[in-house]
């Protein structure tokens, strides 16, 4: 793929926000069409569907900030001279083209494509078809700023092809694929993974856990309880599971406490048999697969532990890698925890809601990767790109 230089890709990022800033009343009339289609069910889904004022100038920000980010690209990551007189220079450089499959959200329409575009890739749009109106004027905008500038609208495409068309297209593509993120379900994932004939990159389910310890700080956990539960309950960075050390000084009536604050915010409590015994008129847990579940919704499990290794072992048999937190004061108890959870985010002391690109610095993300290669955790434009090793000789040969 030919490479852009920095300057004509930071114009057409220059000419996107001020399309998105001069177009608001039509993208709103756009998004308008799809909320009043949309049946309003599934509360989690309906708010990432929903545009505001607000939301297009959070688009106008992410672009901004990747145009003044450095270009990913053709970054020397090593450059050595060999005692046999060949050059060999490590390069960054794009991964070619990109498929991401996500559902409702049309600022995955902004954010993945000023991410891949910046790093010079190719993207393919699979977005859910609840969001087609929205995702089809943001695409047609995305062209227009691409033909402002002089380049092939074939940088980004959105893919409008239902879910069988979409299963067909993976199992044979009609055009090159490089790279594949699904955002979705776990069936969405499994079956991605099992028929792309590509790498796939997954941002898997959320279910994050959050483990008091003994030395908790408990007006601080509270705090922190309630923001990641309750701030957002669409994100995948929200929390599911509470896991309370049964050492706990005065256990039960914290307990009690933190369930009344969960309850006046209108959440749902599920237990398990220990906490029953204090929280009595709690529903208690009937299947143990629902420790697995993420549930995007006002509704948490809480159980008791007797120490953090207890504590370690249930989040990593249950949790889906995304983000997991320890209150404690303990710092013995805070490194290991850190060290030994198998998260792409760990936190001591804070609401999992910070596992975002805006919030950790990287910038505007196309997803939460739960995978361990190629990156782990927000994918921002520097993890948008490969490597390349360029060999220079002079009629070398091996002996």
């Amino acid at each position: 793929m030919k490479l852009l230089n920095t300057e004509i890709k930071n114009n057409v990022l220059t000419s996107m926000t001020k399309i998105l800033d001069n177009n608001r009343e039509a993208l709103l009339a756009a998004n308008k069409k799809d909320l009043d289609a949309f049946t309003k069910e599934d509360q989690a889904m309906f708010d990432r569907l929903i545009l505001t004022d607000k939301k297009i100038d959070g688009m106008i920000k992410a672009i901004n900030e990747v145009e003044a980010q450095e270009d990913p690209v053709n970054q020397i990551i090593s450059d050595k001279n060999l005692a046999n007189g060949l050059q060999v220079t490590n390069k960054t450089a794009p991964f070619g083209t990109i498929m991401i499959i996500y559902e409702s959200r049309p600022d995955v329409t902004i954010e993945a494509a000023v991410l891949a575009f910046k790093a010079n890739n190719k993207i393919l749009l699979k977005g859910g078809k609840e969001a087609i109106h929205s995702n089809k004027i943001l695409v047609d905008f995305w062209h227009k700023a691409l033909t402002e500038n002089n380049l092939s609208t074939d940088y980004i495409k959105l893919m409008q092809l239902n879910r069988e068309e979409t299963q067909a297209f993976l199992r044979n593509p009609t055009e090159p694929l490089d790279l594949i993120v699904p955002r979705g379900g776990e069936r969405l994932i499994a079956f991605v993974k099992e028929h792309a004939k590509c790498a796939v990159l997954i941002s898997g389910r959320g279910n994050n856990f959050l483990y008091i310890d003994e030395t908790a700080d408990w007006n601080k956990t509270l705090s922190v309880v309630l923001n990641a539960k309750t701030d957002k309950i669409s994100a995948c960075n929200a929390l599911d599971k509470i896991l309370i050390n049964s050492n706990l000084p005065d256990f039960e009536n914290k307990i009690k406490e933190l369930q009344a604050v969960l309850k006046e915010k209108e959440v749902e409590i599920l237990v398990d048999e220990t906490v029953k015994k204090v929280l009595n008129e709690e529903t208690v847990i009937q299947d143990t697969t629902i420790w697995k579940q993420e549930f995007l919704a006002l509704k948490c499990v809480i159980g008791a532990v007797n120490n953090v290794n207890e504590a370690i072992q249930i989040i990593n048999e249950n949790s889906g890698g995304h983000s997991a937190s320890i209150m404690t004061q303990n710092d013995d108890n805070a490194n290991n925890f850190m060290q030994q959870v198998d998260c792409a985010a760990v936190y001591k002391n804070s609401s999992t809601r910070f596992t975002d690109g805006g919030q950790l610095g990287v910038g505007a993300e196309l997803a939460i990767s739960t995978d361990k290669l190629h990156h782990r955790g927000p994918l921002g434009l520097k993890q948008l790109v490969t490597n390349k090793y360029y060999i220079f000789g002079d009629g070398h040969v091996r002996v």
